[in-house]
């Protein structure tokens, strides 16, 4: 009830308004997020990269309305990308887009999301890195995958999410599990309904238990986003099972979320990234980490009574 609650605030304008605009809610942000500019999120990758982990940098927005704001999204990443080549930190940094961000919820969008992401991946792959194409909610995931198949044709590696807890993802990974594809499997962030995803976390969690069995056995590179013990055990488990080397796959987790269990990972040889987002749009993002977990929402109460 409380995450579905915190969902429903993520797209509240007076809500919103009311806590960006409170200097102490930028620096709980600053948990997860990795600053509002360019140079910020380049200072954290390299901050990440020193202590043996990899890096996929999110640039926050989606749900864009207009030609211009799409063009700037694009714009932004490609001066990401730039940045991290000129820091030395592309070999260790990739980046994740949401089309939305990028233009496809505007009419066409598919056409203008579809050009605008091939910007993206074509700059990326000049530099040597790769792209990972986000997943939103259920009314995007036609689409995206739509997107992501086309711009598979130039470029296989482009890498796909897929959220556990909806209904259609088993589905969708017995098409996606091909060789040479990476795909990010996660629980899933969006409120949706009953119909079109699991609710309960028992069966969240069976769900990406399922998914996760199908990705880890098959051929796809498996890029595992969660930061359930459970889960990341049965990461491990799967992989010895399946004979699979610590290259062959990677255990993601959000910035700020369980970093000693982050060190750990990467301490035992295994192949750990972080995602990272970075930008002034960053209420929505800290909103869903919330919901996710209870734990979150209690540390930015505290932070926003305290009086030190």
């Amino acid at each position: 009830m409380i995450g579905r609650s915190l969902l429903e605030l993520a797209t509240h304008d007076v809500v919103r308004r009311a806590v960006t605009s409170a200097p102490i809610s930028r620096n709980v942000a600053r948990r997860f997020v990795a600053g509002e500019t360019t140079a910020e999120a380049v200072a954290a990758v390299a901050e990440i990269a020193g202590s043996g982990r990899l890096v996929t940098v999110d640039h926050l927005g989606e749900d864009t309305l207009d030609l211009r704001s799409a063009t700037a999204a694009t714009d932004a990443y490609l001066r990401l990308l730039d940045a991290l080549s000129g820091a030395g930190l592309i070999a260790v940094a990739e980046v994740s887009v949401k089309l939305t961000a990028v233009g496809l919820a505007l009419p066409n969008g598919v056409d203008i999301a579809l050009s605008n992401s091939q910007r993206i991946v074509k700059k990326a792959a000049e530099l040597g890195t790769t792209v990972t194409i986000d997943m939103e909610d259920h009314t995007k995931t036609s689409a995206t995958l739509e997107i992501v198949s086309a711009l598979r044709k130039t470029r296989p590696d482009v890498g796909v999410a897929v959220q556990a807890y909806l209904r259609r993802t088993e589905a969708d990974l017995v098409n996606l599990c091909v060789p040479g594809s990476r795909i990010r499997l996660c629980k899933g962030a969006y409120r949706e309904t009953v119909d079109v995803a699991f609710v309960d976390r028992g069966e969240i969690s069976a769900a990406y238990s399922r998914c996760l069995h199908i990705l880890m056995s098959g051929p796809a590179y498996p890029m595992v986003a969660t930061h359930d013990p459970q889960l990341i055990e049965l990461t491990s488990s799967l992989a010895v099972r399946h004979l699979r080397e610590p290259g062959s796959f990677e255990y993601q987790l959000l910035n700020g979320v369980r970093p000693d269990e982050q060190l750990r990972l990467a301490a035992t040889g295994g192949r750990v990234r972080v995602y990272l987002p970075y930008g002034q749009e960053w209420y929505g993002y800290m909103m869903r980490r919330m919901a996710e977990k209870p734990a979150n929402l209690a540390l930015f109460i505290r932070a926003m009574t305290s009086r030190r």
